[in-house]
């Protein structure tokens, strides 16, 4: 069965998934649009045979071929490809790219689409460099059984409402970009080559969000946020720049504080650890006896004895 190809007016306007099936009909079997995803997306759709042109999406799209087999055919920046794909098969599509299929066979894929900015983000992390594109290969079959599993398991907490749904698929989906980055992806980098420290001014921004949350919890992905960077990557570069970790950092931080209120009188022992952001009197104590080789109270007297 042959479909007529709908007009798009500008070839530069990038489609979004929900636009998808204006270009592509079939019968929607599963979709994640009512789960709160982030950079990841997920439908299942079941089609009869198709002729179709799909204008430049928005998102990364892989497509795991569920039930039925077909030959299929795809114009993708090049000449035709041709191929079978059946159940366990994998087609690939990048972003922002014209694409022309056509099969005669009824199937059922999955599609999962990845945004930009999550794939992005990945692929910055993961390569420890700033990326600036990713494109996706021209592979219209491939057999990965990592991709599939990914593809399926995404799938089953779309069909569901389970505790702590959003987390885990975001899981599976840095799992699958992860994949993909390795075998599938032509990646470009920023010119200016990161030596993996962090720059004079993105420390200070991390000291400056360290000293006005001192009284309160400090996470290392928090911390991370503030210049833009995946936790893991931001620990390695914090730990090369300032010489130690980012936590014990944090602990340093407390206790110099806290020596400076200590030498007064103003506040309780108990008052100067909640004050700090230590969890209570005993941590401060142990965090003292650590890195200074004396409990609060003994630095309290000593500065307290200490001459003008």
């Amino acid at each position: 069965m042959i479909y007529d190809i709908l007009p798009w007016s500008n070839m530069n306007d990038l489609i979004s998934s929900e636009e998808l099936p204006k270009w592509v009909p079939g019968h929607l079997f599963v979709s994640s649009d009512e789960h709160n995803w982030k950079g990841v997306k997920c439908r299942g759709f079941r089609y009869q045979g198709l002729d179709v042109e799909i204008p430049p999406m928005r998102d990364f799209m892989v497509v795991s071929y569920r039930q039925g087999a077909t030959r299929m055919d795809r114009k993708f920046d090049g000449p035709w490809n041709s191929t079978r794909c059946a159940p366990g098969d994998v087609s690939l599509l990048t972003r922002s790219q014209q694409s022309h299929w056509t099969w005669p066979d009824p199937i059922d894929v999955l599609h999962v689409y990845l945004s930009e900015q999550m794939v992005s983000r990945v692929a910055n992390e993961v390569m420890d460099r700033s990326v600036t594109d990713v494109r996706l290969h021209d592979v219209l079959r491939t057999t990965n059984p990592t991709i599939s599993t990914l593809v399926d398991a995404i799938a089953r907490e779309a069909e569901q409402q389970s505790i702590g749904g959003a987390l885990y698929v975001e899981a599976l989906s840095i799992q699958l970009v992860v994949c993909l980055l390795r075998d599938y992806t032509s990646v470009t980098f920023h010119q200016k080559v990161d030596r993996g420290r962090l720059s004079p001014a993105q420390l200070r921004r991390v000291f400056d969000y360290i000293d006005a949350n001192l009284d309160g919890s400090i996470s290392l992905e928090a911390m991370a946020a503030e210049v833009n960077m995946g936790a893991w990557n931001f620990s390695q570069r914090f730990r090369a720049t300032a010489e130690q970790t980012p936590h014990a950092f944090v602990i340093d931080r407390r206790i110099r504080q806290a020596c400076q209120l200590l030498k007064t009188d103003s506040l309780a022992i108990k008052q100067v650890a909640s004050v700090c952001g230590f969890s209570d009197q005993a941590h401060m104590s142990k965090c003292f006896r650590a890195k200074l080789n004396i409990t609060p109270a003994a630095f309290r007297r000593s500065a307290s004895s200490t001459p003008g």
